[in-house]
């Protein structure tokens, strides 16, 4: 145990040194008219659009601000290791993603990462910090192939629509995007900002777009 105490300790000096982070810089969606980078427009301002399966993909698209930012991606990589800071690049020390999401053994996620942030080392925490489920990689995608993966329950580990909606909306690793501690720019708009979009999404069909 003492070990692995002076292990993690190590690493996290290691990690302050060199100023790692979860992050990266945001990918934005164009709308018309286009909201700042780091908003998300309101449920109400979809109204406007009169056929119900477009003004759902426009919702996504939407979403997909917050879906394609680093610091959902940098969680939903493409490979069995995560990636870091606004700049998504491969997560140093190396690590893999291990058979549960929480790392190899030896090398689990818990190891340096607490149930919160650390901030004097700018190391990110919460209580459950794992990688997506390589059923959910998102890196690389593009937002109508994330929209189908985050609809199919055998890639999204089983969810309905309202499951979905509330692991979105009340998740606290989830809500680690808005809240990610100095150095890693947060995810457009707030955690509930996005419940409401996603629920909006959900009750007009849950449409993809192209």
């Amino acid at each position: 145990m003492q070990g692995r105490t002076l292990l993690g300790q190590s690493l996290l000096a290691a990690m302050a040194g060199l100023g790692l982070a979860v992050g990266g810089s945001a990918l934005t969606l164009a709308q018309t008219p286009t909201p700042p980078a780091g908003t998300l427009r309101p449920v109400e301002s979809f109204q406007s659009i009169g056929q119900r399966e477009a003004r759902s993909a426009a919702i996504f698209t939407e979403m997909g601000k917050v879906l394609q930012h680093p610091r959902c991606v940098n969680c939903h990589p493409a490979t069995e290791r995560p990636r870091q800071t606004d700049l998504q690049r491969p997560h140093q020390p190396l690590v893999v993603r291990g058979k549960d999401g929480h790392g190899a053994p030896g090398m689990a996620c818990s190891t340096c990462h607490g149930k919160e942030n650390f901030d004097p080392a700018r190391v990110p925490g919460d209580g459950h910090w794992a990688l997506a489920p390589a059923s959910m990689a998102w890196e690389g995608k593009t937002l109508g192939q994330i929209c189908e993966q985050m609809k199919d329950p055998n890639r999204n580990g089983s969810r309905d629509l309202a499951a979905l909606i509330k692991h979105v909306a009340e998740d606290t690793l989830v809500g680690w995007a808005w809240r990610p501690g100095p150095g890693r720019q947060p995810a457009p708009g707030t955690q509930d900002q996005f419940g409401a979009l996603f629920k909006a999404w959900a009750e007009t069909g849950a449409v993809c777009p192209p």
